[in-house]
């Protein structure tokens, strides 16, 4: 059985072509790669691109796409794509019962699922009830947030848009960030914050509010170089005072978010931070400014301490998670 699987998000997409026994045990990678999403119009070009070099019959297909999923179909939500389950399956001469269109996050619980503890850093031991629910929140390009419930008929991940939600300041610096970003979008999210655009804008404000100074030289790499990038960077370095000043203030800010989410949830099977982001910041994310923030929820701290939480520092999870629905496609 020949199994593709893609994890498509606002900057990069993988894809993955493997074959699967009939057990669905024995797994064998025939072809991956990796894409810069925004140099292909659409998944089709894309696929057609991967596929080129290994042509022959796919039997199940599944795709994480960040963006909303209905009836099908996916406007996604940092790209200029439009993607049809119909269309695809054409594309990839499958019945539309063996192609699968996931949120992103959705694959990305199902891949969390699978993980074991040398793909997870843990922030916090707690306690885990392994058939208890699990929070996965994430953020990179944007900012996912899923939900997966054990049941004896296997995971029900609940997706969510949960990322969209309200941002809700927490002392006067984050009341005057709302107002300066308000003034500029009608609608403030947590993702505007928490993303690496989120990052960009928060070091903005940080220079603007006089909190630490410009840097030239960091001026002339945002030129060259992607600034969420550099910003991180520089923090981890403490290399430079506003960069480090902004990470500190994005990391509290994922963390109230993260710690929202676990109160919603109250995910007894543990709390994952997933996304691109959070690997790259661990050292600073263990420094304890994401915990604190996490834990502050007033007389629930106690609660929230009960949680093991972990980060995910495994970089394919979204991807192993659509495989894992490709599969189970292909083995009905």
């Amino acid at each position: 059985m020949r199994i593709l699987a893609g994890d498509i998000g606002g900057t990069k997409t993988d894809l993955t072509l493997t074959e699967i026994d009939d057990e669905g045990r024995r797994r064998v990678e025939r072809a991956s790669a990796r894409y810069p999403s925004a140099d292909f119009p659409d998944l089709i070009t894309m696929l057609r691109a991967f596929l080129g070099a290994e042509p022959g019959p796919v039997d199940a297909a599944a795709f994480g796409i960040a963006g909303p999923v209905v009836d099908g179909v996916c406007k996604t939500t940092n790209l200029p794509w439009i993607v049809d389950r119909a269309r695809l399956a054409a594309e990839l001469g499958l019945p539309p019962g063996r192609l699968s269109l996931l949120n992103d996050f959705h694959a990305l619980a199902l891949g969390v699922d699978q993980l074991g503890s040398d793909q997870l850093d843990l922030l916090q031991e707690g306690e885990l009830d392994p058939a208890g629910p699990r929070a996965i929140i994430g953020a990179g390009t944007g900012l996912g947030e899923a939900i997966l419930v054990p049941t004896a008929a296997g995971p029900r991940v609940l997706a969510t848009e949960g990322g969209h939600v309200d941002f809700a300041p927490r002392d006067a610096f984050e009341i005057r960030l709302l107002e300066f970003v308000s003034s500029r979008l009608d609608h403030v999210s947590y993702e505007r914050l928490v993303s690496g655009v989120g990052i960009a804008t928060i070091y903005e404000f940080v220079v603007r509010e006089g909190i630490a100074p410009v840097s030239p030289a960091v001026e002339a790499r945002f030129a060259r170089e992607d600034p969420a990038a550099v910003i991180g960077d520089l923090a981890l370095s403490g290399g430079d005072p506003a960069c480090v000043a902004t990470i500190d203030r994005f990391l509290r800010i994922y963390g109230a978010e993260a710690g929202n989410l676990a109160l919603k949830v109250l995910p007894s099977g543990g709390l994952f931070i997933a996304g691109g982001i959070a690997p790259k910041l661990l050292p600073l994310l263990r420094s304890g400014a994401f915990l604190r923030a996490l834990l502050a929820k007033g007389r629930m701290r106690a609660l929230l301490e009960r949680l093991q939480i972990a980060v995910v520092t495994e970089p394919r999870v979204g991807l192993f998670g659509a495989e894992r629905a490709a599969r189970e496609l292909g083995l009905r």
